[in-house]
């Protein structure tokens, strides 16, 4: 009766599992296929359902075992055999799926699937050393498409994957080696160095905050790992600080921004240069919302590495109109719109730019030259070598050569209109004698007005045709 009593109990286990098995809930199923293994270590069933459970959440390593057993109890059931080759398949033991899958075939040899799996064996043989010898010979290109194509018959082969992150390296790829490794560090128990490494490579991208959470990995590992500790304590500085920058730039407090970018310069120690283009791109946005001077220069670094980056034209351009740079500002935001045409910000940006730069076409000349309307000739031309000794291109000292040339100009259209009487005349009546779109479009000055008036009262009619 008591052996009745287990039986029952055992089978109960076993249906149960099954229905949760079916219905999805694989934590539950696991549950009762660990107590009718407890009840009964000689059911092969156990076993196997056990071992289809761990599969199907993606545990491979632990079904192994089960599979194991399950050959050891039943050495003729051809489904363990074909479940463990393919789990030998997907981790690249090629020799150890070959001989599972011969077997299957043996006893079972109209079994389709494994015959399919033991045609994929040599071409992934072929595959994975065609990439050694590329990678060996710096092909890493070409060594990257031989490993996607064998990993899509064993994703989980970690020496290849290894492999394919060190050829993403190699290339730049920074991002795609870091996901396999990850991989990697899924596959592998306890793999401080793993960890570690994914961490450097996130620091070395630009990315404290994942940088930061693969290190804590490590230390969860080995909480007296010593270089996961020191690389714990700058990254977490580097995180918190960068952080900062972040949280300022999304809630627009673009002063603040810049001020917590000073502050993260001065917090890193160990410098990298994806995290030089990410402050570079933060200190573009930031400095151009905020009227800074410098941000012309630093969205233009950005723009070297990334030419098309379309956030970092709009920055340069908003840089460029709170210089007075219309036309290039004109420039980035066209060179956004052709690539994409129904980009908003440079739609409104552009727009916004011409108005300007139309507002801007008369030139305040007095103002330029700093003097008052009822300057005499003298003063004015004080003022102007004041100035020009200033902004000459030969004298200019400071950083931004190309502004201190347009001031030049200015300066010296300034002081060619102001100083020639009639020049100062048509300038104070409304027009500016050096503007060319107003000779042409604007009626041609006082003396074309007093002339087309003295024909309309002689009952001449002209028409006038302008190139």
């Amino acid at each position: 009766s008591v052996l009745a009593s287990s039986q029952a109990e055992i089978d109960k286990h076993l249906e149960l599992g099954k229905k949760l098995l079916a219905a999805g809930q694989l934590a539950d199923a696991l549950s009762h296929y660990h107590a009718a293994i407890e009840l009964d270590p000689t059911n092969y069933q156990s076993y196997f359902r056990r071992a289809t459970v761990y599969m199907a959440i993606g545990k491979s390593k632990p079904a192994l075992p089960d599979l194991d057993k399950v050959i050891e109890l039943k050495p003729d059931f051809a489904t363990a055999y074909l479940q463990r080759g393919g789990i030998y398949l997907k981790t690249g033991q090629l020799s150890d799926a070959k001989a599972d899958l011969r077997r299957v075939l043996e006893l079972d040899p109209s079994n389709a699937e494994a015959a399919k799996q033991i045609e994929q064996l040599t071409p992934l043989a072929e595959f994975a050393e065609n990439a050694r010898n590329l990678a060996e010979n710096g092909q890493y290109t070409d060594a990257i498409d031989f490993l996607t194509r064998a990993l899509e018959i064993s994703p989980m082969d970690a020496d290849l994957r290894a492999l394919r992150a060190d050829a993403y390296e190699a290339i730049g790829e920074g991002f795609k080696a870091a996901s396999d490794l990850r991989a990697i560090n899924r596959l592998t128990t306890d793999n401080t160095a793993g960890h570690l490494r994914v961490s450097h490579l996130f620091y070395r991208l630009g990315d404290p905050e994942q940088s930061l959470n693969e290190v804590r990995e490590c230390l969860k590992l080995d909480p007296d790992h010593k270089d996961c500790f020191k690389h714990y304590k700058q990254v977490k500085k580097v995180a918190k600080a960068f952080d900062a920058v972040v949280k300022s730039s999304e809630e627009k407090q673009w002063d603040v921004c810049l001020q917590s970018l000073e502050k993260l310069t001065k917090t890193i120690k160990q410098k990298s240069a994806g995290l030089t283009r990410q402050m570079d791109s933060y200190q573009c946005m930031c400095g151009a919302k905020n009227g800074d001077s410098a941000a012309v220069d630093v969205c233009s670094r950005v723009l070297e590495a990334e030419p098309g980056n379309a956030d970092a034209l709009c920055n340069r351009a908003e840089a460029y109109k709170h210089q007075d740079m219309f036309n290039e500002a004109i420039a980035d935001y066209q060179k956004v719109l052709e690539t994409d045409k129904n980009n908003q910000r440079a739609k409104e940006g552009i727009a916004d730019a011409q108005k300007k730069l139309k507002s801007s076409r008369r030139r305040n000349y007095y103002q330029i030259l700093g003097v008052p309307r009822s300057a005499r000739k003298r003063e004015i031309l004080k003022a102007y070598r004041k100035l020009a000794a200033q902004y000459h291109p030969d004298h200019y000292k400071g950083n931004d050569k190309a502004s201190a040339q347009r001031k030049f100009i200015d300066i010296s259209d300034a002081k060619e209109v102001l100083t020639d009487e009639e020049k100062r005349k048509q300038y104070d009546s409304g027009h500016d004698p050096l503007d060319p779109e107003q000779q042409q479009g604007g009626g041609g000055g006082p003396g074309f007005q007093h002339f087309n008036q003295f024909f309309q009262g002689s009952g001449f009619q002209f028409r006038f045709h302008f190139n």
